[in-house]
């Protein structure tokens, strides 16, 4: 089977394409895809640039979708040609957080796709490549045809990850704050909003993520002189009025001006601050007089991305999803793909391994 693997060398943005031939044997239980569509997620720009403790050499890339071409999971409901998404972990079953804590997430045995050594068994192991071997303990859940890849490929990360955010809020929740408007922020809204929150308010810097809230059930927020509402005035009418606040921006000087408006009893979810830069400056005595909760969320339970999958598919022609998402670049472009991912113009930018450039 010939392969095409971006892999990463080194940091900053230092791919070389390898194109090779593997010649792969799957056990019980174990599926390897095609990638039809992958997508560029924050981690991934974190990665290329050191912010982020990466293996290297290694293939990046966890957000995709694609087709199966082989498998041996026999006792599922899945067939060659099926197309799938799958968790961003394979986990044991086995262990104490998989069997006892309910957080099959943080398995002790536990293998991340796109965060693993490029020299582990085949390496195929991340989406930045044209095929990903699945192993025994990781979930798949078929694509509707429905929803196109562009709308199916962030969902296994970022709609997954909001999902679970959101499993845990305030009883009588009326108003949430979610600090940051990318890719995360915006299916923060359109959850809550599915919810029948009245109240969703959005905090970005930038005017051109603010611009898709209010079409995705959020009230845009912006810092100092903008477009939208001044946040210096909200903080002033909000201030202990707020049910709750999501941090999903990884900007950690968000978290400390927020926690004034949250109302006693209220809880503040942190899911964006996946990197060292994550020091806070709070004060025990701000969270323990106002009886505050403050809840961790990495990643997902497979539970999550089916509910994801689900709700994506049920509210696809209600939120203009498709606006997130740029026009794919072809693999042997990846570099060009990840400078437009900085430049923040699209919420993910997507590549396509077997898509032919144009001259």
């Amino acid at each position: 089977m010939d392969v095409i693997s971006q892999v990463l060398n080194h940091v900053p943005l230092g791919f070389s394409q390898e194109n090779r031939e593997v010649a792969l044997c799957l056990l019980e239980g174990e599926v390897l895809v095609e990638i039809d569509l992958a997508t560029i997620c924050g981690s991934d720009l974190h990665s290329v640039h050191g912010k982020r403790e990466t293996p290297l050499p290694g293939v990046l890339g966890h957000e995709a979708v694609g087709r199966i071409v082989q498998l041996e999971k026999k006792e599922r409901n899945l067939k060659i040609g099926d197309r799938v998404t799958w968790t961003l972990v394979d986990n044991c079953g086995n262990c104490q957080p998989c069997l006892d804590w309910n957080h099959p997430e943080k398995c002790e045995n536990l293998f991340k796709y796109g965060h693993a050594v490029f020299t582990s068994t085949n390496g195929l192991n991340g989406c930045f490549a044209s095929h990903i071997h699945l192993r025994r303990g990781t979930h798949l859940v078929k694509i509707p045809d429905t929803l196109n890849d562009f709308l199916a490929a962030p969902v296994n990360c970022s709609l997954a990850t909001m999902v679970n955010v959101v499993e845990t809020m305030p009883q009588d929740c009326k108003r949430v704050l979610i600090l940051g408007a990318g890719i995360l922020g915006i299916y923060g809204c359109a959850l809550l909003h599915q919810k029948g929150i009245k109240e969703i308010y959005c905090l970005d810097i930038s005017s051109r993520r603010l611009s898709m809230v209010p079409s995705f059930g959020g009230i845009p927020l912006q810092e100092g002189l903008g477009a939208y509402r001044d946040f210096s005035s909200f903080q002033n009418e909000m201030k202990g009025k707020l049910d709750m606040v999501i941090e999903v921006a990884g900007v950690k000087q968000l978290v400390a001006p927020s926690l004034p408006l949250i109302r006693p009893g209220g809880l503040l979810t942190l899911a964006g601050l996946v990197h060292p830069d994550s020091e806070l400056g709070i004060k025990g005595e701000d969270i323990i007089r106002k009886c505050l909760t403050i809840r961790g969320v990495h990643n997902y339970q497979p539970k999550h991305l089916d509910i994801a999958v689900d709700f994506l598919n049920k509210t696809r022609l209600e939120y203009p999803y498709e606006k997130l998402v740029s026009k794919p670049y072809p693999l042997d472009q990846i570099k060009s793909a990840f400078s437009a991912a900085e430049q923040g113009e699209w919420h993910r930018v997507s590549l396509k391994p077997n898509l032919i450039p144009e001259k």
